[in-house]
């Protein structure tokens, strides 16, 4: 028996224990980082500084996922790899904490800009007329911070609940990165009442969410259904087909990761499962979200002069295939 005044470190779960293995490891986490790094480091670039026509409040927000999956991602990932190359489990309490707060604020801001993407999306066809009167540079720069402020209130809620509890299981987490359930465990507090209320919380707020994103689609598919002409229809459909697809990715890795029935739940299964909500998102993203959209194509011709046509036609039959 442990006490948490004593942990310096935790002991994350391995993928396995064979050298030859771990290896292979580093060098799939590092293709899947890197591809990450470049699809959401070529929107960030091409959006914020290359093309002004895409200075919009849909490519804004679009920047800002970029920028919250490029975090996600480079919060858990490095830290496994390096784990896995010096064969080592080993992260410091700090470094866990650090882990925990930015995984945390990354992943519920993503979720609460995916929200604010749909009501973009919303005004664009059911509200044309009105969409730069309600979404407007100062509005669209309120609903960001709102994104962000509400991942970073969220995680060090969660993140100070968690570390305030005293641990007495020991330090080992069947986890390759630090998530709040898995320390939980480690817990031998008898008081829950703090850990409910916050729970209640994120319930309310995941859920308040999703109703407004069906909402927000019933109203879209609505408008869609009465105009009258079908390349009208194609047209409005394929405004809101990629973040369909992202949404879909995010809300179904992770409703399964943590909606799972406990009867299926397995230390692998749960590393397969978080490997796909931590790591597939922000990787596949940019090729469902802009490698479908003729506008950011062409400005990725623009600024990057040695891109060819070939090159970017292949991302693009890549994404639709997703």
């Amino acid at each position: 028996m442990t006490n948490s005044s004593s942990i310096t470190q935790f002991l994350l779960l391995a993928f396995t224990d064979t050298r030859e293995l771990q290896l292979l490891h580093f060098w799939l986490f590092l293709g899947i980082n890197l591809a990450a790094l470049l699809g959401n480091g070529l929107i960030i670039t091409t959006i914020a500084c290359c093309d002004h026509h895409l200075h919009t409040p849909m490519y804004f927000f679009l920047l800002n996922l970029s920028l919250l999956d490029l975090g996600s991602i480079s919060t858990t990932v490095p830290k496994s790899m390096a784990n896995s190359l010096w064969n080592t489990r080993a992260i410091s309490y700090l470094g866990c904490a650090a882990q925990l707060f930015l995984f945390l604020f990354l992943i519920t801001a993503e979720y609460c800009l995916l929200t604010i993407m749909a009501y973009d999306r919303y005004v664009a066809i059911c509200k044309p007329l009105h969409y730069g009167t309600l979404l407007g540079s100062r509005a669209c720069v309120h609903m960001a911070a709102a994104a962000w402020g509400t991942g970073f209130l969220n995680a060090l809620l969660h993140t100070t609940n968690t570390f305030s509890l005293p641990l007495c299981q020991g330090n080992v987490l069947d986890q390759f990165f630090c998530e709040a359930p898995q320390i939980l465990k480690l817990s031998c507090s008898h008081s829950h009442l703090r850990e409910v209320g916050l729970l209640v919380v994120g319930v309310c707020l995941s859920f308040g969410c999703f109703v407004f994103i069906v909402v927000s689609y019933v109203q879209i598919f609505r408008a869609v259904l009465r105009i009258p002409s079908e390349q009208g229809r194609h047209k409005a459909f394929s405004m809101c087909l990629p973040h369909l697809a992202v949404l879909s990715l995010f809300l179904s890795t992770c409703m399964f990761a943590y909606l799972k029935p406990p009867s299926i739940s397995s230390p692998s299964l749960d590393l397969v499962v978080s490997v796909l909500y931590s790591m597939v998102p922000p990787a596949v993203n940019p090729l469902i979200y802009s490698m479908r959209n003729q506008e950011l194509k062409d400005a990725l011709r623009k600024m990057v002069p040695g891109c060819s046509s070939e090159a970017i036609n292949c991302l693009s039959s890549s994404a639709k295939h997703l």
